[in-house]
């Protein structure tokens, strides 16, 4: 006996391996399944009822029941950081891009000579105290741009001038 396992339909003929119905190939009719197993019921670890718990009596229960409250008090001291100052790379990086914007507009002169100032200035405080200040990465962008639009500018008045 044979039958199909997506219908369910059932075969007589043992030389048929296809179903008649759906074409899904036909398995036998016998129960691979591994028999039922029935388990013990579990046995009883613990009896112990913890709803009755007792603190151990070596010490009076109102020491028990005078603890202090350790729910809301934190774990360890909260360590403080302190950020590192990156004023002076800040104001660079700004002045820099200012000026490499209003290059047409002879901006970029005065803005970028400031970038470069404060650029060179970040840079040295990072350099010296690495400790107190940070930024030394947006010094030197903001130097780096600031010469660019100082060139860059320069350039452009000589040719304004020339033609």
């Amino acid at each position: 006996m044979k039958f199909c396992p997506k219908c369910k339909q059932t075969y007589p003929d043992e030389n048929l391996n296809f179903c008649l119905n759906d074409g899904e190939f036909l398995s036998n009719d016998v129960d691979d399944s591994p028999p039922t197993m029935v388990m013990d019921a579990p046995r009883i670890t613990n009896q112990t009822n913890w709803n009755q718990y007792q603190p151990p009596r070596s010490e009076p229960l109102s020491a028990w029941q005078n603890q202090p409250n350790m729910q809301n008090q934190p774990f360890g001291v909260p360590a403080f950081n302190q950020s590192l100052d990156q004023t002076l790379p800040t104001v660079s990086l700004v002045l820099g891009i200012l000026s490499f914007l209003l290059i047409c507009c002879y901006g970029g002169l005065p803005l970028g000579l400031a970038a470069v100032i404060t650029g060179f200035l970040g840079m040295k405080n990072a350099d010296n105290n690495p400790t107190r200040y940070g930024g030394r990465g947006m010094a030197i962008g903001g130097l780096i741009i600031g010469i660019v639009s100082l060139l860059s500018s320069i350039v452009f008045i000589l040719i304004a001038v020339a033609f």
